[in-house]
């Protein structure tokens, strides 16, 4: 981007410049002959470079957003103000998201947390630095003495996030939420209302928009390389230890503790047909899907040594069976899976294996994944169709070795764009038949902070654009607004319908 300062300069230039050449082919006394000949010819050229530099940045300026060059915070050479921040829900999420303060100290800061967990909280004091009047049991006690900061990072449950995010934005906070909105419409609907009375900004984090691979892809469908979108086929590979982890044992299992697996798993991969569908109204939504293997048939032809409970494996080498996938990557470091089981912090090494160990024995986590009391869907297929004959397909399912690296294959009348998780996208073009593949090159965040974050560089970039919303004051850096979230969750509430109807639902974008 061409900076506003040099096209500053460049202006003064170009203008300096002008007068000057104008001053040499206008006067008299100016030099004749090969002398004279060269010197307006340099001015001339040089007038000409400040032109091309000046329509340039005229062109950049034009395609920023409407509110960029407006917004009251941004002043190039100055130092914007920190961002702080109340963290609501200091689990994996939330910790991730707070991460971005100690990579981004200037950007923003964590003033302010809360956690039912006694250990979440004594995580949140020690790691940022935050005094003991600023750490709260409960998102109620941290909301009733008034507004703390700036914004608000809600990462409680799902089925817990519309009565934080309806006070932060009855505060005045801007908020990032975690998807899902909420887990009803009714409650999506009434956060949306609360930002709008309030007119305060909302980040749902959708995080699939924010990851650079699969902005540069959304690049090379704007620009038109493949013509007009015709089908749009995306899968959600979950990685089958991943699902029995978290959907059989884990907190996403049940759909009356949770959710149905489509909004609590795959809203986001909805809302990413709806951006790469951009323009477009979809007019029909239909779905399948069941929870086709992870139940008590499936008990005893199985047996323990594939996914059984804990007392079948504890005799044996971890190696090779379920337990497995707990014990043996685990160095010591409480890191996902395994800090889900065991959140105990500062135990390293043998003695957090062994605290580790204890967990599984004891919890939910050492249950068979088919004598579980899970209930949502292990594979599920959504079609979509759109206002111009465009369709759309999503697929979820559970039996898979990726673990939630997308496939995406979008075709258009000119060509083709694959995504195949990585940060490699290819285009192939049908007239030359050509194929070209393109990697991202915003490649901000540290390698530490990357192994922090967790999903690439996703969670780096959603964090980014909405400190960077809050500091500049332009809800247009915000890529998962409140009224794009909606409609991505509406329809994610229509398909699960769809299935559970067993019919296909039309004109589901109307409220």
């Amino acid at each position: 981007m061409v900076h506003p300062v040099r096209l500053c300069h460049a202006g003064i230039a170009c203008f300096t410049m002008a007068r000057r050449f104008c001053a040499v082919i206008g006067l008299s006394k100016c030099r004749t002959g090969a002398r004279g000949y060269r010197r307006r010819t340099e001015m001339f050229l040089a007038l000409v470079g400040h032109l091309i530099e000046i329509s340039k940045a005229i062109r950049v300026l034009r395609r920023l957003p409407s509110g960029f060059v407006r917004a009251k915070n941004l002043v190039w050479g100055s130092k914007m103000a920190v961002v702080t921040a109340l963290v609501i829900g200091a689990g994996q999420r939330g910790r991730n998201y707070a991460c971005y303060a100690l990579d981004r100290p200037d950007g923003l800061k964590v003033v302010a947390a809360s956690d039912v967990r006694e250990s979440a909280r004594e995580y949140m004091a020690k790691t940022f630095h935050i005094p003991a009047n600023m750490i709260f049991s409960g998102w109620e006690d941290a909301v009733a003495g008034g507004k703390l900061a700036d914004c608000a990072i809600v990462t409680t449950p799902d089925c817990e996030h519309k009565g934080p995010a309806v006070a932060c934005a009855n505060l005045g906070y801007h908020i990032l939420l975690e998807k899902p909105m909420a887990t009803s419409l009714e409650d999506c609907i009434e956060i949306r209302e609360a930002c709008r009375r309030n007119k305060v900004m909302l980040a749902v984090c959708h995080i699939l928009r924010y990851d650079p691979p699969i902005a540069l892809m959304k690049e090379v469908l704007d620009s038109g390389e493949i013509g007009e979108i015709v089908n749009v086929e995306q899968t959600e590979p979950v990685g089958f230890y991943h699902f029995a982890h978290s959907f059989v044992r884990g907190n996403w299992r049940k759909e009356e503790e949770s959710s149905f697996t489509l909004l609590t798993k795959c809203c986001h991969d909805v809302d990413l047909i709806l951006h790469i569908m951009e323009g477009k109204t979809c007019t029909k939504v239909s779905s399948f899907g069941s929870l086709h293997h992870f139940n008590n048939v499936y008990a005893y032809a199985c047996g323990p040594e594939n996914f059984g409970s804990v007392g079948d494996e504890l005799g044996k080498s971890s190696k090779g069976t379920w337990i497995g996938i707990y014990l043996e990557p685990c160095n010591g470091t409480p890191v996902w899976p395994w800090s889900v089981v065991c959140d105990v912090e500062d135990l390293p090494g043998k003695e957090y294996k062994t605290k580790l160990l204890e967990r599984i024995q004891d919890g939910p986590y050492g249950r068979c994944v088919y004598e579980c009391d899970n209930d949502v869907c292990d594979n599920q297929t959504v079609m979509f169709e759109f206002d111009d004959g465009s369709t759309a397909a999503l697929t979820m399912v559970a039996f898979t070795e990726r673990i939630c690296e997308r496939l995406i294959r979008i075709r258009g009348s000119k060509g083709e764009v694959t995504y195949s998780g990585g940060s490699e996208v290819r285009v192939f073009d049908f007239l030359s038949r050509m194929t070209t593949t393109l990697k991202p090159s915003r490649q901000e965040s540290s390698e530490s902070s990357r192994r922090r974050y967790g999903h690439g560089e996703a969670d780096y970039f959603t964090i980014d654009s909405f400190v960077k919303a809050v500091q500049r004051g332009d809800p247009s850096l915000i890529l998962t607004g409140v009224d794009a979230s909606l409609r991505s969750h509406l329809l994610t509430f229509k398909a699960e319908e769809s299935r559970v109807r067993g019919c296909t639902i039309k004109d589901p974008e109307r409220l």
